[in-house]
Formats: structure tokens, sequence, C-alpha cells
């Protein structure tokens, strides 16, 4: 028999199933995803827990007609599987391939297409208010998970959409909070009760018969909330204007329909609350649904991981530090928004859980939370990635760098990250750290100075960051002990051998390219200089070979605009003011684009920063 999921390349298909049909669906859906995953790699816990969900939202809505926007996109898999693009799964974050994230590009039924949470509600609402103002009778519905609801921004949506009368559904899939265990067959009446076009009929009506007797319009909304308080907890978002509905189980697949059908009826903001398993129907994932919420290739018959490489990657290489550094100083404070594992913090927050706080996903509050703390003597250091930085410059510039607070920003996923994307990439930061006074950037090489850079910037008295990549590095022997560098001060790894070079050129590496920069130096007999710090830059050592140099190249993972590059420029500016000779100076980084999803290697190789792009780069100037 064919199975139910090879008939299936559009929605229109699945609309065209017996409801009976789709419990079978479901299973083979998530057998598929398990085994499709666990060959590329990626997201399987949060999408293995909204099967069920993704089923009856193409089944009832008329997708791609009706929007669905889905938040943060880790859990859009089976989304992607039952919208034509079953067959190009196992190209999942490959280059060329599936993106690992919804992308408005890839299909017309990723209506908006996001890598960071809590942005859904904003969207959808915006999709709906466009809807009405075209007089369409269009759908919009946003899937936002529970972690996601800890952002901020997701509440001024919620605040934001209430008062107003546009068409939107917002599902809150609730697989981790445990909002409330009020779920199961009584719990689902009571839903499809509340959901039906009779009950809300009635309600409509009564209020506007109450309307005209304010004291009992009053009784009655009181009453409605106390007994409706009484079985569910929407209380809070009937408050911001919705029409609360729930929670049912999200794996209930006839309870969905019937609830999703009903709401599809009425009018204004509704908001149903679901409650489903992360990593269901793949016992691995269900006992460990961290471990499996991004994996590599495991094997699918037990879960076990496919080893990749054995070196310690820069990320264990904080956690170690961490560690270490909380058993020295009892003030150190370590403070993540929502990234425990993704950031190293595992170990820290076991050993030392009053001194660890997870803020959810909320990197502003986290950044100011740590502002505070610095003022009253701690001394806090924020784990965060690079890209989830951006979202909270604000904070960075007006409540730490201006203040000049004691706050280590330890910065992961520097640079190109690979098969997540320009949505994860850290290609900004030096860029927008660099033009904040008051603070000390830091770029490691290999991860020994990553260790140490760390111990500098938390013994330094003010702000400071420690940007690095993803992923291992060198090979680098660790030194346990910790020894401060002194801040600015660059590092010159070779030096040209040939005094008589006709063009003596000066290659500074700023982070983790060193070791391509030394590669080329050594095919092209030119200075190389590991200038770990890009603020303050070592601007003695730069006037120092502007001497006897007629090329600088300077080479960084960053964009290059606003960049270390940049930095160099703007220091041979100043030797130019001063009588010095103008150095011609080539800047190699990231383009002005983003960079698509592929293999890191290769992806450095076609911006040209691998060593052989370097050397080509560095022959056209002196040819």
């Amino acid at each position: 028999m064919t199975p139910l999921l090879d008939t299936i390349e559009l929605p229109i298909q699945l609309r065209q199933l017996e409801r009976k049909q789709l419990t079978q669906l479901a299973e083979e859906l998530r057998a598929f995803l398990i085994d499709s995953v666990s060959k590329t790699g990626g997201h399987l816990a949060s999408n293995l827990g909204v099967v069920e969900l993704t089923i009856a939202l193409h089944y009832v809505f008329n997708t791609p007609d009706d929007r669905l926007v889905w938040d943060v996109g880790h859990q859009t898999y089976p989304h992607k599987i039952l919208t034509g693009r079953r067959h190009q799964m196992h190209s999942l974050r490959k280059p060329q391939g599936l993106a690992g994230f919804p992308r408005r590009s890839e299909s017309e039924y990723d209506t908006f297409g996001t890598g960071h949470s809590s942005t859904s509600i904003s969207a959808a609402l915006g999709m709906a208010v466009a809807a009405k103002k075209a007089g369409l009778e269009r759908r919009a519905v946003a899937i936002i998970g529970d972690g996601a609801m800890t952002a901020g921004m997701a509440f001024e949506a919620l605040n934001n959409a209430g008062n107003m009368d546009a068409n939107l559904l917002v599902i809150l899939n609730d697989n981790d909070m445990s909002i409330s265990n009020n779920v199961g067959a009584l719990n689902n009446y009571l839903t499809k009760l509340l959901s039906s076009r009779f009950y809300n009929k009635v309600r409509s009506s009564g209020k506007k018969v109450l309307s005209a007797m304010p004291p009992m319009m009053e009784f009655a909304k009181r009453a409605e909330e106390h007994v409706k308080g009484m079985v569910m907890p929407g209380t809070l978002f009937e408050e911001f204007g919705f029409n609360y509905i729930g929670p049912i189980d999200g794996h209930d697949i006839d309870a969905l329909i019937d609830t999703l059908q009903n709401i599809k009826q009425l009018n204004g903001p509704q908001f149903l609350h679901i409650v489903t398993q992360k990593g269901r129907g793949f016992e691995p994932a269900e006992e460990n649904p961290n471990k499996f919420h991004g994996v590599g290739k495991f094997d699918p018959d037990n879960g076990d991981a496919i080893a990749n490489s054995t070196k310690k990657t820069y990320t264990q290489v904080f956690g170690d530090w961490l560690v270490d550094m909380a058993a020295i100083d009892s003030r150190l404070i370590g403070i993540t928004p929502a990234m425990c594992d993704g950031s190293g913090l595992n170990d820290f927050a076991e050993r030392y859980p009053e001194r660890y706080f997870d803020v959810g996903i909320a990197e502003q509050h986290a950044l100011t939370f740590a502002a505070g703390m610095a003022c009253d003597g701690l001394k806090p250091v924020v784990a965060i990635y690079s890209t989830f930085l951006q979202r909270a410059y604000d904070q960075l510039i007006h409540d730490i760098a201006l203040q000049k607070l004691p706050v280590l920003f330890a910065i992961d996923r520097a640079g190109l990250v690979g098969a997540d994307g320009p949505t994860h990439a850290g290609a900004f930061d030096l860029s927008y750290l660099r033009c904040i006074p008051n603070i000390v950037i830091m770029a490691p090489s290999n991860e020994n100075e990553c260790r140490q850079m760390l111990y500098t910037g938390f013994q330094y008295n003010g702000t400071s960051a420690v940007r690095y990549p993803r992923g291992s590095g060198t090979g680098a022997v660790i030194q346990q002990k910790m020894q401060a560098i002194e801040i600015g001060t660059a590092e010159v790894k070779r030096t040209i051998i040939s005094s008589n070079a006709e063009h003596k050129v000066a290659i500074l590496s700023f982070g983790s390219r060193l070791e391509a920069c030394l590669e080329a130096g050594e095919k092209l007999d030119a200075t190389v200089v590991n200038m770990r710090f890009v603020k303050p830059i070592d601007q003695s050592l730069i006037e120092k070979l502007a001497i006897d140099h007629t090329l600088f190249v300077t080479v960084e993972e960053n964009s290059l605009m606003g960049g270390a590059g940049a930095a160099v420029l703007e220091t041979l500016q100043y030797l130019q003011l001063a009588n010095k000779p103008l150095i011609r100076t080539l800047c190699l980084g990231l383009p002005d684009r983003f960079i698509e999803h592929g293999i890191h290697e290769t992806m450095l190789s076609e911006c040209g920063l691998d060593s052989e792009g370097i050397i080509r780069a560095i022959a056209k100037q002196i040819t």
C-alpha cells in the first residue's frame, strides 16, 4: 500500500483526505522526520512536537492564501514536508539546499522569514490588518512557542492586537513551561464549547443587552472571567483583548481540527492555547528534549550521535573558563537569554545555581539586568550569540557602556555559522561594537587565547567583549593558568625574511583567520600580526610597521563595512595627517550581502578568507 505521505505534495491534497486518515499521516510524517534529520542534522525535538498541529492547520486553513506565520522556525520541518519540499529535505541546511528556517524566497507557504524569536504575532497582525484593508476574508495565524512568550516583543504585539478588530489567531504551543495541566477529555470538551459559534453568539448577544446596564455588564464580565479562571489560565490573554480558548491536547488531531474550524468562523483576535510534548514519538528526544533540540547526524534507531571532531569547541572553552573563574571570584554571575546549552553554561549552572540566571528570550532585559548587578559590586558575564546581541543594542550603549559598567560579553557564533545561515551569522558585531565608546573588544586566534582574553576582560574595570567563532579552533594547547593580556597590544607572529623585497607586506589578522594568514605569509614572505584587540587597536605597532612596509592587508571574519579593517584605515589616516607617508591598504572580510547557509570552510573560501584567497588578493595588489 502506498504510504499516505507519498500522496501529499501540497496542502490541497491533504485537505482531500478523510479525517480518520490523518492519524496515520501523522505517524508517517513523524517517522519521515526522524529519518530525515538523522541524516542532515537540524532541529528535531520541537518539530516532532508540532506534527499534529501542522497537519490540522493545513487541513483547516486555505494555505497559502490564509497566512501561517511560524515563530523562530525551529518547528517548521513538518510544514516544509507538507508544502512541496519533502523530496528536498535531504538538502536541508546544505549549500543550495533548503534553509533550516522559513524563507519567503523558498516557498509561497513561507509567509514570513524568521530566525529570531517572538516576531510571529507582530508579523501576523500586520498581515491581518492588510487583509482587512483589502476587504479580504483571509486569515492570519501566528504559531508561537512558550519560550518565545518570554520576550517583550510578543507582549507588545499582543497589547497592540487586542485593540484592533483584525482576524488574528495566535496559537501558543506550550511544550516546556507547563503553563497548565488542564489537558484531557473534559478540558477538550470545554474548549470545543468555548470556541463554538453558539457560545460566542450568546456571549456577543449578552454583551449587547447588558451594555445598556453598565453595573450588570461589569458583573457578567467578572462572572465569566471567574468561571473561565477556574478551568483555564486565560485571564491574562483576555485582558489583552483576546478571546482565549484552551488549553487543549496538541496531539489530539480531532480536537485540534474541531477547535480550529470553530475559531475560523469567529472574528477579531483569538488566542488558542495547546499543550504538546517536545520530542513526541522518539523516545530519546522525549527523555532529553534539550539534547535533541538542535542535533548533528545521529542513529535513528537509538539517537546516538555520529561523532565529528574531537577538538574542544570555543563554546566549551568558555564554559570551562566560567567554572574556573567562578571558583576564584565569588562576584562572578553568569547570565544567558535562554541559551544555556548553546552558550556552554550547563556545568556552571549545575555547580553554581545561585549565580546562574537564564532570563528567557529577553536580550534587552538580560543586559540591563546585568547592568544593575554591576552597579552594586557584582561581575556579570553575559553569554550571548553575536546575532542575538543585536537585539539589545540600545541597552548595550545606554545602560552599560555609557555608565562604564564592568560587564563582560562572551560573544559566541561570531562570523559565519555554516548550516544555520544568515539569520544566525555573527557578521556585524565588530562593526556595531567598535563605534561604541568605553568598550574593549578582543578577538582570539585560538582556544588558549580565548581563555586568556576572557580572563583579561573579567579583570578589566569596565565594559569588555570577547568574540569567538562557532565550532572548534586550531587545537591549541589550553593553559589552565590564566594571565591577563595587556590591553590594546598586538603580537607579531612572523617577520619578513628578505630585506630586499620590492613589496613589503604586513598582514594584520583579527581573530580566527590567523592560521590562514600565516600560511599566506609563508608563501609571500610577509609580516603577519595577530592583532588581538579590535579596540583599542595597537596604534604604536601600526605606526612602527608603516615605516618599512608598503602594503597593509587586514583580515577579519566580519563585515568589511565598519569592521576591524576600517579601524586600521582610521589609524593610518591619523598617521598621514601627522606627515607620515600614505600606506596602501587592502581590507579583506565579509562582503556587503547576506551569505547563504553552507559548509563553513567553503563559505570562507568563497569570501576569499582562506589562505589561497588571501594570497590571490595580495598578489593582485603587488603585481
